[in-house]
């Protein structure tokens, strides 16, 4: 799996949603992100807001590549500071113009092993498609409603 430092920001809260920098994996196919013990699938037909969701809870996620001028942020309005995982800061500094990291943008956090069993099992459960139901637990890439049968 290839590893790579990645942002990644939640936007089911808007442009201030949780954030995070860091090294994040790639499935073999590299439609998942694999970080802090999430896995974000890439969106069939991604939004201006969003190209993953969380295949647990369908969160929508925006992942990309960190910006060299640290400007990760959405540009209008984008608050909030962002959780850098510890483990990944020399390699941050490195990508970008700063050689210090600001504590007033920035959190430090150790991210959590991801257990990639746990979310192979979640994607391979048997699953009940409707269209139009209003107790679905989430959406797949197609924009469907799932009913996850447990």
């Amino acid at each position: 799996m290839k590893t790579k430092i990645i942002y990644i920001e939640n936007k089911s809260y808007g442009h201030s949603g949780p954030a995070w920098i860091g090294f994040v994996e790639f499935s073999k196919s590299g439609q998942t992100v694999y970080f802090n013990d999430k896995a974000l699938k890439k969106l069939k037909n991604p939004g201006i807001n969003a190209n993953h969701f969380d295949i647990e809870t369908g969160e929508e996620y925006w992942v990309s590549g960190v910006k060299k001028n640290g400007k990760d942020r959405h540009w209008c309005g984008g608050s909030g500071k962002i959780m850098l995982d510890k483990n990944s800061i020399d390699e941050y500094l490195k990508l970008i113009d700063f050689n210090i990291i600001d504590e007033r943008h920035f959190e430090i956090i150790e991210f959590a092993k991801t257990d990639k069993k746990r979310f192979n099992h979640i994607e391979n459960e048997e699953i009940e498609r409707r269209h139009y139901s209003l107790r679905a637990s989430y959406m797949d890439n197609n924009q469907r409603k799932l009913v996850l049968d447990r």
